[in-house]
C-alpha cells in the first residue's frame, strides 16, 4: 500500500468534514467528487450553487455540502465574530462583513466557528492568500512560535528514506529562516513525519557543506540550528551540517560524516532557506516523478493546508486526506 493508498485509508477511519472554497476551479470540483466517491471526508464547497453546477458537468458532487457565503444564515454570525477578532488591528464591522465574502475567508472562518474541521486552498490562491486567513482567524498553535510548511514527498522505485518517502521543510513557505527559527522548523517536520509516514523521523540539517568542510555565514546558521535542535529536542535522530549526498547515500554519508546516526539514513531532509526547499521539491517531483503532496502547513491551530499551483485532482485529494488525518490527531 502506497503512501496516499495509507493515508486514505487512515482518513476513512475517523470521517471529517474539509471545507474547500475554490468551487470556481475544476480540478477541485474533480477532486471534491473522488474524495466522496472515495469515502475519504465530507466536502463543503464554498460558492454560488448555480457557477458550480455549471462547472461540475456531470461530475457527481450531489454528497457535498455547498455553502454560499452571500446568502448564508450565519453571515452575520461569522461577520461579527472576524471582527472581534481583529478591531485591535483597525477591523470595522463594515469591513468584516465585505472580508468574509471571500471565500477563502470564509471557509476559514468555517473551521474557526466549527463546522469544518480543516480547509485546503491553494490550487487557485496563492500561500499567502491561503496563510494570511489562517493566522487572523486560527493563530499559530500554542507552543508554536512560526508557521512553516513541509511538502510529503514520495518517490517511486527509491531505496532511500522510509521507501522513497520523505518530508522537505521548509519548502513552502519561510523565506530565510534564521537559526532559531530553522531548528524549530526542523523539530516540527519531524513531528509531522511521524505523524503521516508512521516511521521514526530522521532528520538532516542540509547545507552545501559536510561537518565543517566549508565555512561561511551560511554554513554557520545551519551549524548553530542543529545545536538548537539537539538542545531542544535531544530525543530527535538529528544531525547537521550534512550535504544532500551524505544525508541520503550509506556510503558517502559514512565516509563524510563517519559516525553520524543520521548520514546516509536521512528521511526528514531540512533546507537552510526557501529557495533551496522549493527547488529542490521541484526537481524531485518532475526529474524523479516523485509525488508532492502541498506545502502541508505546520504551526497553525487547525488544519488549513496549502496547494501547489499547478496540482492535478489527485493531489488535492491527497492533500485532503492529509487534512483529515492532522484533524483526527486533533
Amino acid at each position: 500500500m502506497n503512501f496516499l493508498e495509507r493515508i486514505c485509508e487512515r482518513a476513512k477511519q475517523d470521517i471529517k468534514t474539509i471545507v474547500l472554497p475554490e468551487s470556481e476551479d475544476i480540478r477541485v470540483i474533480e477532486a471534491a467528487a473522488k474524495v466522496q466517491e472515495r469515502g475519504i471526508a465530507n466536502i463543503i464547497l464554498v460558492g454560488d450553487p448555480a457557477k458550480i453546477a455549471e462547472l461540475s458537468n456531470g461530475l457527481d458532487i450531489s454528497k457535498c455540502r455547498i455553502v454560499n457565503p452571500a446568502n448564508y444564515e450565519r453571515f452575520e454570525e461569522y461577520a461579527d465574530a472576524f471582527y472581534e477578532l481583529r478591531k485591535n488591528k483597525g477591523m470595522t464591522p463594515e469591513k468584516a462583513r465585505a472580508t468574509m465574502l471571500d471565500y477563502v475567508y470564509f471557509a476559514t472562518m468555517m473551521v474557526k466557528m466549527g463546522e469544518a474541521d480543516g480547509m485546503v486552498s491553494g490550487a487557485a490562491h496563492s500561500t499567502a492568500d491561503t496563510v494570511r486567513p489562517a493566522l487572523q482567524i486560527l493563530k499559530t498553535k500554542p507552543g508554536t512560535s512560526k508557521v512553516s510548511a513541509f511538502f510529503v514527498m514520495v518517490v517511486p522505485n527509491c531505496e532511500y528514506g522510509a521507501d522513497g518517502a520523505f518530508v522537505y521543510g521548509d519548502s513552502g513557505l519561510v523565506e530565510n529562516p534564521d537559526a532559531e527559527a530553522l531548528s524549530d522548523i526542523a523539530i516540527e517536520s519531524a513531528k509531522s513525519f511521524k505523524q503521516l509516514i508512521e516511521k521514526e523521523p530522521i532528520v538532516a540539517m542540509l547545507s552545501y557543506s559536510t561537518y565543517g568542510s566549508a565555512h561561511s555565514e551560511l554554513t554557520e546558521k545551519v551549524i548553530e540550528a542543529t545545536k538548537l535542535a539537539k538542545e531542544k529536542a535531544p530525543e530527535l535522530i538529528l544531525d547537521g551540517e550534512l550535504q544532500g549526498d551524505a544525508a541520503l547515500v550509506p556510503k558517502v554519508g559514512a565516509s563524510k560524516a563517519p559516525g553520524s546516526p543520521v548520514a546516509g539514513k536521512a528521511n526528514v531532509l531540512i533546507f537552510p532557506d526557501l529557495n533551496c526547499g522549493n527547488i529542490a521539491y521541484k526537481l524531485t517531483q518532475r526529474l524523479a516523478k516523485a509525488e508532492a503532496y502541498g506545502p502541508i502547513l505546520q504551526g497553525v491551530a487547525r488544519p488549513v493546508n496549502d496547494l501547489s499551483r499547478g496540482c492535478a485532482s489527485e493531489d488535492i485529494v491527497g492533500v485532503v486526506a492529509i487534512t483529515s488525518v492532522q484533524a483526527q490527531e486533533q
